[in-house]
């Protein structure tokens, strides 16, 4: 090596040659951690640091809105928001959620919802765009926004696939929209361990809508009868099809479904598919919440009165992407600032957007089901 030339990242650190302090002989001293009493922070407090003031009320409205007090919670709050410094992220979104869910408690709710976007468009990775939309969900159902609350959960979905509860939740706002098909919905919201205690689920609309997708008659129109018992050359065929529906219709004789009672049918299948995925990791009341949930699904799935085979092929459809590596990956993802733009493209932009990737395909099967015997019966006509 020529005089002179030195290898890049070859050079030492000053530290390598300092001398290193001595050690103190004797055990080292006790670590001595800050104790506090109970609603310290009431206590009349002087600190030169602002922040630490600016916690201290931040305290007080957590304490008041923990008690329910909510318009002194919002006053507390408040009173922070515009002081905090503008790079105290986490502090900030922390009191402007808080303002939201007070207002949305008081009733509130346009200004709440207006917080609560603000606060999405500010987002900068998965956990805090997942913390907004949550918050967003329990504005619109404190609403009784069906539409919305929706839409809410698909964009929770688009973030969290592998999300049983969400998929629950999803289910209970369907039904909440469209006619029940039994009694046994009517029941769901006193005994689901998806549904919080404030919201309630409204099922008792007819049987019949302009939406539905199968709708099976009890017995078989008369002109059809006739038709076929006036008829000649081709009576032993009708026979054989009429024979052919009657039996297709005793099968599916009282199934009444309507495109959203499928997509609820469909995210009961799919959250139980993936709780029955994670139960093997869990114990405790885990254990005993996922498999009361279990039940609860299939109690309600019984309503839809369907045939085991077209369960499964739901089930097949709705399973295609639970790969246990994929759930895995997801639990374990690294949070990364990804912005606003690079997040939107995470969310589904719409409901249809939504509904075409995860339930075109079921749809196209019921209406090929319905499709067959409109065609059987104009035959017969």
């Amino acid at each position: 090596m020529e005089t002179g030339c030195w290898v890049v990242g070859g050079e030492f650190e000053d530290s390598v040659f300092e001398e290193r302090p001595e050690r103190r002989p004797g055990p080292p001293a006790p670590y001595d951690a800050k104790r506090c009493e109970p609603q310290w922070f009431y206590e009349e407090t002087e600190s030169s640091d602002h922040t630490e003031v600016l916690t201290v009320k931040k305290f007080k409205g957590d304490l008041a809105y923990r008690r329910q007090e909510y318009q002194k919670a919002l006053q507390e709050y408040s009173s922070i928001s515009e002081k905090l410094s503008p790079t105290n992220f986490a502090m900030k979104r922390d009191v402007q959620e808080g303002q939201a869910r007070c207002l949305a408690h008081l009733g509130r709710h346009v200004e709440a919802l207006e917080i609560a976007t603000n606060l999405e468009n500010k987002a900068t990775n998965i956990d805090h765009l997942t913390s907004v939309l949550c918050l967003q969900f329990a504005i619109c159902s404190s609403l009784q926004n069906v539409e919305k609350t929706i839409f809410c959960l698909q964009k929770l979905i688009s973030l969290h696939p592998f999300n049983p509860w969400s998929w629950g939740k999803l289910a209970e706002a369907y039904l909440s929209l469209g006619p029940a098909l039994s009694a046994s919905f009517a029941s769901l919201q006193g005994r689901s361990s998806f549904t919080s205690s404030d919201k309630t689920i409204k099922s008792a609309f007819p049987h019949a809508g302009k939406d539905s997708l199968l709708c099976f008659p009890e017995t078989l129109p008369e002109s059809s009868v006739f038709s076929m018992e006036a008829s000649g050359s081709n009576s032993q065929k009708n026979e054989n099809t009429l024979k052919n529906i009657q039996n297709f219709v005793a099968e599916e004789r009282g199934v009444v479904l309507t495109e959203t009672q499928i997509r609820a049918c469909a995210s009961l299948i799919r959250a139980r598919l993936l709780l029955q995925l994670i139960q093997s990791q869990q114990t405790s009341f885990a254990l005993e919440k996922n498999l009361k949930t279990q039940q609860e699904i299939e109690d309600t799935m019984n309503g839809f009165s369907l045939p085991e085979d077209t369960l499964l092929w739901i089930a097949e459809v709705m399973g295609e992407d639970i790969v246990p590596e994929k759930i895995k990956d997801e639990v374990h993802t690294e949070v990364k600032s990804v912005g606003s733009a690079a997040l939107s493209a995470l969310v589904t932009a719409s409901s249809k957007e939504f509904e075409d990737k995860w339930f075109r395909k079921i749809k196209e099967h019921f209406c090929s089901f319905e499709s067959q015997f409109q065609t059987e019966i104009q035959i017969l006509a």
